[in-house]
């Protein structure tokens, strides 16, 4: 399975030979973050992925200017490889956040977000709002990473990488784009695995609660 880096119509389907599920759909609109730093208001980059019935409908991704050009150099090296020369230009989260990341989101009202690792997401959109003294958006979410958890115990690791490797999706990691785009495939070979039609099904079956930011 090859994760395309490309805003393009890549998909995953389920339940193809059951037409009707327009009213019962796995929807959800997969974000992550990639930072500078270990602070939190530190994101140089953005990639979401929205799906639609278990499937890629569209994405994007933007690079984001952080307060100051503190980059831990080892993760510039082995992790996301970018610098503060890659962002200097970039607009700053405010604006990132209200001009793109927002408007994406709520062109679906109501779909939740979804991270792997969803603590460390989530904190760095609580950590830049507060930094910028920006309002906290109040979206839904839940977790990937305890998702796959509780789908598959038997994983000695629930990592993405990990994961990608075991389910064949070939992809960048570290990249915020690629690891949205996995991180939503993850999200529906859980479902499937789990006979879960729906988002809130998926996680009653998991037991786990959606959450809030």
């Amino acid at each position: 399975m090859t994760n395309k880096m490309l805003c393009d119509d890549s998909q995953l389907s389920l339940f193809d030979d059951e037409p009707d599920v327009k009213k019962q759909s796995l929807d959800y609109i997969t974000i992550d973050f990639e930072t500078a730093n270990q602070y939190g208001n530190s994101a140089i980059s953005v990639g979401l992925v929205r799906y639609i019935d278990g499937k890629e409908a569209d994405c994007m991704y933007e690079l984001i200017c952080p307060p100051n050009d503190y980059f831990v150099q080892e993760w510039i090296d082995q992790i996301h490889h970018l610098t503060y020369e890659d962002v200097k230009n970039a607009p700053k989260f405010p604006e990132v956040w209200d001009n793109k990341v927002r408007p994406f989101i709520e062109k679906t009202p109501g779909l939740p977000l979804v991270a792997h690792n969803a603590k460390f997401d989530m904190g760095v959109i609580w950590d830049a709002c507060s930094f910028y003294h920006h309002k906290l958006p109040g979206y839904n979410y839940f977790c990937s990473l305890q998702i796959a958890k509780k789908v598959w115990p038997e994983y000695e690791k629930h990592a993405l990488t990990f994961l990608g490797e075991k389910f064949g999706i070939t992809y960048l990691a570290h990249e915020a784009l690629e690891d949205s785009r996995t991180c939503g495939l993850v999200v529906a070979l859980a479902a499937q695995k789990m006979k879960a039609r729906t988002v809130q099904e998926l996680l009653d079956k998991c037991k786990i609660k959606m959450e809030r930011i």
